[in-house]
């Protein structure tokens, strides 16, 4: 009869066999497993940074731009409230000088 053996069977005879070159390969090859990790993990957030801040960049421009509209409304307001007074001064002196004329002619 054939005798069977595990997978572990088979590993560990395997490790006994090739101790220190599996050794070395599994630390090799687990350092290449954290390094691409950690590329990967930079290259990921690296993007989410130039992401991030071109959300930023877009938020500040609309915020920039609603803040020159705002202003813009306020300085047309204030200019709107300015001439309405000069308006209501200019017909004030013009109906002072009308009764000050029509005085002047009965007199």
């Amino acid at each position: 009869m054939t005798e069977r053996t595990t997978i572990l069977q088979e590993f560990g005879q395997a490790f006994r066999e090739n101790g220190l070159t599996a050794a070395i390969t599994a630390l090799v090859g687990s350092s290449l497993a954290i390094a691409a990790t950690a590329t990967c993990k930079a290259f990921t957030n690296e993007a989410m940074l130039e992401r991030l801040d071109r959300e930023l960049h877009l938020e500040r421009e609309r915020t920039d731009k609603q803040r020159a509209d705002k202003q813009r409304a306020d300085d047309r307001k204030a200019d709107a409230d300015r001439l309405e007074r000069i308006e209501t001064d200019i017909r004030a002196m013009r109906d002072v000088m009308f009764e000050a004329f029509q005085r002047g002619r009965t007199d």
